[in-house]
């Protein structure tokens, strides 16, 4: 595939909980935040979510990720004291540790009533909280070619960024609690395997037509590409609680796709596995997170999952530098040594089985400067 390099600008788009200062709990306070349905400051957005408890904010389109480090580190701060005029704290993490999404008020907005009216319960619960990574590929065809190999590598990420281990005052088990609610939801997961763009232009023409969803925005997929800018979106991950988790999640997205690219350059293809391969390989880091295993699908066997992401970072390792990405990249070893932050989390209500804290923790954690910053 002839193609000029894609121009790998990024975008971050992140979920905030909006927590009362004194109980921990969720506090819908957004329509007090935002006079309007959304905020422009300085070309970074800042809306409301579907319930009222959730801020989302979105970065500007970064030529590097230090600029978009940046903008996170401006943006958690304006949105910590735009949420303290209310009595009410910003915290980043997949769930909730102890709010019920049956007490949360929806946002007022018209598309947030009508998403409601069209999924009902299926709406109603995704009490969750994400982070998406956009990285600019203009290509319509690069762009597809490019989701067809980066999805396998989704789970490996999704990992690295497991924050939601609790729902409702429970531990559930899993390391991403979110990834499970969000399944409820239509066409989601990992993408189909299109063989062009066209292909994908035909299934979207399919739904449209049938009124199935009235736009592309209607695909939730864990990694897509986006209906109105363009770039190729990943969605798997969970709200990163620290910023440095974040911006390492977002930089071994865009260097893999610098990696693919230069690989089909030299007309090197990754090799083709089955989505059913890919999802089970989901669930494992949905379960454990980076504690347990991963399906090496080349070698047809269970590996660490650590082994695996170790091998990752290498696998990038010859296009950081050309991106100035490598400290950035390279913190996915620390996160490895220290735990993602659902094993904070974890460690900490063992310790004290007291959920206040864990909430408390993440408040203090979401506020915490880059140690990356220079």
């Amino acid at each position: 595939m002839a193609v000029a390099r894609p121009e790998l600008t990024i975008g971050i788009e992140e979920e905030y909980q909006l927590v009362d200062a004194e109980t921990g709990e969720l506090k819908g306070v957004i329509t007090q935040l935002l006079k309007d349905d959304r905020m422009i400051l300085k070309q970074i957005e800042i809306k409301p979510e579907l319930h009222q408890s959730v801020v989302e904010i979105g970065t500007r389109p970064c030529d590097s990720l230090q600029e978009a480090r940046n903008d996170l580190l401006e943006l958690r701060a304006t949105v910590s004291a735009m949420a303290s005029e209310h009595d009410a704290r910003i915290a980043a993490a997949g769930t909730h540790p102890i709010s019920s999404w049956r007490k949360q008020d929806i946002s007022p907005f018209e598309r947030y009533q009508g998403v409601v009216k069209d999924m009902q319960d299926a709406a109603r619960q995704l009490l969750i909280f994400g982070m998406h990574v956009h990285v600019g590929i203009s290509n319509p065809e690069f762009a597809i070619d490019t989701m067809n190999t980066l999805k396998y590598f989704t789970p490996h990420i999704l990992a690295l960024s497991t924050s939601s281990p609790f729902w409702e005052g429970r531990d559930t088990g899993l390391r991403s609690y979110r990834s499970a609610v969000f399944k409820f939801l239509p066409r989601t997961g990992v993408p189909p395997y299109f063989v062009s763009h066209a292909e994908y232009q035909k299934y979207l023409a399919v739904l449209t037509s049938t009124e199935s969803v009235k736009d592309a925005s209607k695909i939730y997929w864990d990694i897509r590409p986006h209906h109105e800018y363009p770039t190729l979106e990943l969605r798997v991950c969970d709200l990163c609680t620290n910023i440095d988790d974040a911006i390492c999640c977002a930089g071994l997205y865009q260097a893999l796709a610098l990696k693919h690219f230069k690989m089909r350059k030299d007309n090197i293809r990754f090799r083709r596995y089955q989505n059913a391969l890919i999802e089970e390989n989901k669930w494992h880091a949905v379960r454990y997170g980076i504690n347990g295993k991963l399906l090496d699908l080349g070698l047809e066997e269970e590996r660490p999952a650590r082994d695996l992401i170790h091998e990752l970072v290498e696998f990038v390792d010859d296009v950081v530098d050309e991106l100035g990405t490598r400290a950035e990249v390279e913190h996915a070893l620390t996160i490895l040594e220290r735990g993602t932050s659902a094993d904070i989390q974890c460690g900490l209500y063992e310790r004290t089985g007291d959920f206040k804290q864990v909430v408390d923790w993440l408040i203090e954690e979401t506020a915490k400067p880059s140690a990356l910053s220079s």
